[in-house]
């Protein structure tokens, strides 16, 4: 108790307007929200407790539960929600918080090995002559690889920014789990996948994203589950994200992808060292033609359905079947040639892998625990087993052994109450805390919700939608987001808005996600600054446009997922056979979470001022619209437009 009341009298001076942060970061202002913040996380870490920790936008929770995490002495993992985000705790925050303390904690970044170039891929691309890489850029960008990959500590491939991360070479310059030799590389002493992880083990702070940690624990694969044991506290900022990723990983999937990949890499080593086993390549060829039948059996690019609907799909049924068949006298040629190389005995225990995925997929479709589903993408089919529930499964992570276990977000509640998350997530004995933002959201944000919109499920609602925004706009001088909830309403308002433009002439920059980067969309759209950027949920949160430039954020509806969503349709019925409402209990909550998400990117500091527009009128007409609105910051609400451009024109 004398060591936590000493830390928490240290946080005090190290927060306050005369303390170390403020002589040390220019524009600091004290928020006594972050103190209390950071002594709630310091007073957690000292008993081993499981907190789940609110902040709204503008509390400063980095720096809230680095400085205690920094100060407890113990082994920190520390996860966040993306790479990106890693990066810059990595290379900005921690040792921003570690100059300013004066304290010599040693720091490590851990991704997954799809990040590392691996140096026996790398070796084979260059020496061989029978992998074709697409074009003359992407020979150019191997050549690039292979000088960074001689003079890089880490082999990070951020690190080589002349080289996009979706270029396709990488694909062949990175090991995944299946491929990786592991000890039986001739380059393991060289390994950067290896290195990492060694500089992990030794630090005293680990950064890792979810994606790593929930993958990683659950596979065993040797880097996040090497570290647990020996840590005292885990962090997840952006916790909020959590159950997507837990549920994905704490469930099966396989993809025709991998298959794709499985046959490339075996018919790559095959004519290394079998060429003259002709068998091999023709169960390569069938696995192939196999594999794009079973994709094509839908024409949709991007779907999900049930096993059960996918099963009833014509032609898919007999297509998964022969497939399964033809990676079978796969896996059994594979096996008679994988005495000729390591590597082809790593693709016959990958063939085996996936063959029992996709068998293992057809067994469990009448289970009453987890939920079958397809997934369709442009170029692949995936195969999934997602559980029911993943609050079992995870609250035993959490009692393997006694640890501070922290989640900090700025949208973990409905109203401050966290029992939908803490529910889903398994968090029954969680210590539950919520500070509001310190920004004057009733001065600085007007909530506007137009009227005369029709229902969303309404034909043409879609139009109506584009008719309100477009005098907010003009009021606005652009300067605005409009964040959609599917792909196809955020095509067709952009579409409307272009057509619109050109024939009022309006002279705002239209910008529409996926034209490039997001990096690159948001340096643009802040560079304009009078630019209408039509996004969909890559844009609801992680971003940061601060100033004039965004002072209109549009969302087109209630962000509802849609009940044809074959996980959400199995847990909703899970729901109503326990005598439960789903809506009130599950999806509402979770479509809450989302809108303080989107709505969170208006407001981004104590100078900000703009309008929140949701152009849903069940906000207003529904029962449950007020518990959706009173989860929001406190914001002035209006229906009258000549009141926003009002406002608009006090900015």
């Amino acid at each position: 108790m004398v060591v936590m009341t000493a830390l928490i009298s240290n946080l005090a001076a190290i927060f306050s307007a005369d303390g170390l942060l403020a002589r040390n970061i220019p524009d600091y202002r004290p928020r006594t929200q972050q103190l209390e913040m950071a002594q709630t996380i310091a007073q957690a870490i000292e008993n081993q407790e499981i907190l789940v920790a609110e902040a709204g936008t503008g509390t400063g929770k980095t720096f809230a539960y680095l400085a205690p995490a920094l100060l407890s002495g113990g082994k920190v993992i520390l996860s966040t929600g993306t790479k990106t985000l890693q990066d810059q705790l990595f290379q900005r925050d921690i040792p921003t918080m570690r100059a300013v303390l004066k304290i010599p904690v040693t720091v490590a970044l851990l991704k997954g090995r799809a990040n590392y170039i691996c140096h026996y891929h790398l070796e084979r691309t260059l020496n061989s002559d029978r992998i074709h890489l697409a074009n003359r850029t992407e020979v150019k960008y191997l050549n690039l690889i292979e000088r960074y990959a001689n003079t890089s500590s880490h082999g990070d491939k951020s690190g080589l920014e002349s080289v996009p991360e979706q270029a396709a070479v990488w694909q062949h310059v990175t090991s995944t789990r299946e491929n990786c030799l592991g000890s039986e590389c001739p380059h393991f002493r060289q390994c950067f996948v290896m290195e990492a992880r060694k500089r992990a083990l030794s630090a005293d702070v680990v950064v890792v994203n979810h994606h790593l940690f929930f993958a990683d624990v659950m596979l065993r694969d040797g880097g996040v589950s090497e570290l647990l044991p020996a840590c005292n506290t885990v962090i997840f900022d952006e916790a909020h994200q959590l159950p997507e990723v837990a549920s994905l990983f704490f469930g099966e999937s396989v993809s025709t992808g991998q298959i794709v990949t499985l046959i490339r890499d075996s018919r790559t080593e095959a004519l290394l060292v079998a060429q003259e086993f002709t068998p091999l390549f023709d169960a390569l060829a069938a696995v192939e033609k196999a594999t794009l039948d079973v994709r094509l059996t839908f024409a949709e690019k991007h779907t999900r359905l049930s096993a059960t609907v996918a099963t009833q799909h014509p032609g898919f049924s007999a297509a998964r079947q022969t497939l399964q068949e033809k990676l079978e006298q796969l896996v059994t040629l594979l096996e008679t040639q994988a005495v000729r190389s390591q590597e082809l005995q790593n693709c016959w225990s990958r063939a085996q892998v996936i063959l029992n995925k996709i068998r293992q997929w057809h067994e469990h479709t009448q289970s009453s625990m987890v939920i079958n589903w397809i997934e369709t993408y442009s170029q692949s089919l995936q195969f999934n087993t997602t559980p029911l529930s993943i609050a079992e499964t995870f609250s035993k992570q959490l009692n393997t052994a006694a640890r501070a276990w922290i989640f900090t977000s700025a949208t973990l509640s409905v109203k401050k109450d966290f029992s939908h998350y803490n529910q889903i997530m398994g968090l029954a004995d969680a210590q539950t805390v919520s500070w509001d933002s310190p920004f004057d959201f009733p001065q600085q944000a007007l909530l506007y919700v137009p009227t005369q919109l029709p229902d969303p499920n309404t034909p043409h609602y879609t139009e109506n939608i584009v008719q309100a925004a477009l005098p907010v706009i003009k009021a606005n001088g652009g300067r605005a987001f409009i964040l959609c909830t599917s792909l196809s309403g955020m095509q067709t308002i952009h579409q409307l808005l272009q057509d619109t433009f050109e024939q009022e002439k309006l002279d705002y920059p239209l910008l529409l996600q996926g034209e490039t980067t997001r990096s690159a969309l948001l340096k643009q759209f802040r560079q304009l600054g009078n630019a209408v950027l039509v996004g969909s949920q890559s844009f609801w949160e992680g971003v940061d446009v601060r100033g004039r430039a965004l002072s209109l954020v549009i969302i087109d509806r209630l962000p509802f997922a849609s009940p044809d969503d074959p996980v959400l349709s199995a847990r909703i019925e899970k729901y109503k056979q326990e005598g439960r409402n789903a809506f009130m209990e599950y999806q509402l909550p979770h479509a809450i979470i989302n809108l303080k998400q989107g709505a969170g990117r208006l407001i981004r500091d104590e100078h900000d001022k703009g309008v929140l527009m949701i152009c849903d009128s069940r906000l207003i007409t529904k029962s449950y619209g007020k518990r959706i609105w009173q989860s929001l910051p406190p914001m002035k609400r209006t229906r009258d437009l000549e009141e926003v451009k009002q406002f608009l024109a006090t900015i």
